[in-house]
């Protein structure tokens, strides 16, 4: 018979070995692909725990918990709407949801594990947090890098059903959202925009059809020696 795994053993020894490492994204990663490699072989149930139990306790717990959920061979492929959303239980940054979403939920509703009707729900929550998730899952959609085939439909069924909100964490989800899929479908994209001018947030019009345009989202930032 196989050895029960010590889930509690394991994720003490984690958070130990956590304290020791520097807090930049490079060092955390090295760190995650450790973690990954120790639980090659572990039961998805208890990979979900210890991505729980890592969000409740650890700084940085997100970042390392949703890179293990994508990261597991057996966990993604499987993962139902309920572990999706209680691994999004909690979010209370725009670092948390962009971390969720492009890591969990985003490549989740690829793969078909929850539904357009999962994310039209997020997107009338009244939580902030959850419509900037159903915004940002859309960006795995139209990103090659994380295996996203494109998605136009989706993308723009999410963007409308925003359209009017005016909370900042969300009109900045909207039009990262929209850019990301200009790169794919430019075409498009310049339609949505020119159709529904009036109800977009100035920032979104702007951002976007810099992006259209230039290729950036801010080119005078760019020039000035900041990030477009």
């Amino acid at each position: 018979m196989a050895a029960v795994f010590d889930r509690t053993g394991f994720v003490d020894g984690t958070l130990d070995e956590l304290r020791e490492i520097p807090p930049d994204i490079a060092s955390l990663r090295r760190f995650r692909k450790h973690i990954s490699r120790k639980l090659a072989s572990v039961d998805r149930r208890d990979v979900l725990a210890i991505a729980e139990t890592l969000i409740a306790r650890a700084a940085f717990g997100r970042f390392l918990a949703y890179e293990l959920v994508l990261h597991h061979r057996d966990t993604l492929p499987a993962i139902t709407r309920d572990e999706v959303e209680i691994l999004g239980r909690g979010m209370s940054s725009w670092a948390d949801v962009d971390c969720f979403s492009c890591y969990v939920s985003g490549p989740a509703w690829a793969e078909d594990r929850i539904v357009d009707a999962t994310i039209a729900g997020w997107a009338h929550s009244a939580d902030r947090w959850w419509r900037r998730a159903a915004l940002v899952s859309t960006v795995p959609l139209n990103t090659p890098a994380r295996q996203g085939a494109g998605s136009t439909a989706r993308t723009l069924a999410a963007c409308f059903l925003l359209i009017d909100d005016r909370d900042d964490m969300v009109v900045k989800a909207l039009s990262w959202a929209l850019r990301v899929l200009a790169r794919r479908d430019p075409q498009t994209v310049r339609r949505f925009l020119a159709e529904h001018q009036g109800r977009l947030a100035a920032r979104v019009v702007r951002e976007v059809e810099n992006k259209l345009t230039t290729g950036l989202k801010n080119p005078r930032k760019a020039q000035a020696g900041g990030q477009g």
